[in-house]
């Protein structure tokens, strides 16, 4: 991979990785329920888990589920699913101890939440159909590299949503104040899916 695609790449992760989606609502819930520091394994889990899938992607494998309509239809409806159980935990989370354990997502959490994200296929798939260069030499080599700049690009991008979560802590000390909080990103995660039903 020339330095020049490596830019070109990079430049293409940040943009996907720091955009609104259903992943960084969960890091923005997590971080304004257990702060940064304990927020951290969800912003690795998130990273890893896209570079994990778009290794996958651009190894090859990925392709058999990309041409499977019925693989597709079943992680679509797999992710909604778990996204609308996401947004009522969110939405219906209190305050303090019980918000930390109802909106927390820890690293294998965040990891595995990759694979039912309609907006991670679109991403992965879009990433290798514009930069696997098949002429550029091995799969393996050119797919370790694209999960490697991938997550390189994803964690300080990604780390943004977690770290606006954990500010607004010092606003959420109040049950009300809590509550409206929850209910909005509950909300917004639930509404994430109108994009990915049709």
């Amino acid at each position: 991979m020339t330095a020049g695609h490596a830019i070109a790449f990079l430049l293409f992760a940040v943009v996907a990785a720091i955009t609104p989606g259903p992943s960084n609502l969960i890091l923005m819930s997590t971080g304004a329920a257990v702060g940064v520091l304990r927020g951290l394994p969800a912003l690795v889990g998130q990273a890893v888990g896209m570079g994990l899938m778009l290794f996958v992607v651009a190894f090859g494998l990925g392709s058999l589920v990309l041409k499977s309509p019925l693989i597709l239809l079943g992680l679509k409806w797999c992710g909604i699913g778990f996204l609308l159980w996401l947004s009522w935990k969110i939405a219906t989370a209190g305050r303090s101890e019980e918000t930390e354990e109802r909106v927390h997502v820890g690293f294998w959490e965040a990891v595995g939440f990759q694979w039912v994200n309609p907006k991670s296929w679109l991403i992965c798939a879009g990433a290798v159909g514009t930069y696997f260069q098949a002429e550029a030499g091995g799969a393996l080599g050119q797919s370790v590299s694209l999960a490697l700049l991938f997550i390189l690009a994803a964690l300080p991008s990604c780390f943004v949503w977690l770290a606006a979560g954990a500010s607004l802590q010092r606003f959420l000390r109040t049950e009300r104040a809590s509550r409206i909080f929850n209910v909005a990103m509950g909300a917004l995660l639930a509404g994430s899916i109108l994009l990915f039903i049709w």
